[in-house]
């Protein structure tokens, strides 16, 4: 499995992101490109303590089936529950958010050097190799979701 730590992971979902362009077409879902790279920051946002989201009692009690379905080597089905506040409905800007994104994406790939990590607050502690190969698997699964 791919990590975002990892310089293959890294540059890979660099280079896919950059082939995105404002009309590229979902292959699946609902969301258009620039919701997709808004979305996609949120994880990101997570872990990097920029981003909150309210756990439901029943997501706790669900996470610990969910949670190794989130770093092994299967790719994520579609349709999957996401957390309220990471569902994005209203336009955004294709530039602004793939920008943001990359950002993002940067300000993890440096945490690479670091080996500790809070815990999520849905799914609880994860090891750096966890964390990294989730954080790739979540865009991964979303870059699929337009075709690169």
């Amino acid at each position: 499995m791919k990590s975002i730590f990892t310089e293959d992971g890294y540059t890979d979902a660099k280079a896919r992101i950059a082939s995105l362009n404002p009309t590229t077409m979902p292959v699946w879902g609902k969301m258009n490109v620039g919701q997709m790279l808004h979305h996609c920051q949120k994880p990101f946002a997570l872990m990097l303590g920029k981003e909150t989201v309210k756990v439901p009692f029943m997501a706790k009690v669900m996470s610990r089936f969910y949670k190794p379905l989130l770093y092994n080597d299967k790719p994520l089905k579609q349709g999957l529950p996401t957390a309220k506040e990471f569902v994005v409905k209203d336009d955004r800007d294709f530039e602004k958010e793939k920008n943001v994104l990359l950002a993002l994406m940067d300000e993890v790939h440096e945490l690479k050097k670091q080996d500790k990590f809070a815990p999520h607050p849905i799914f609880g502690s994860f090891t750096k190799q966890q964390w990294g190969q989730m954080q790739y698997k979540h865009l991964d699964h979303h870059l699929r979701q337009f075709g690169v």
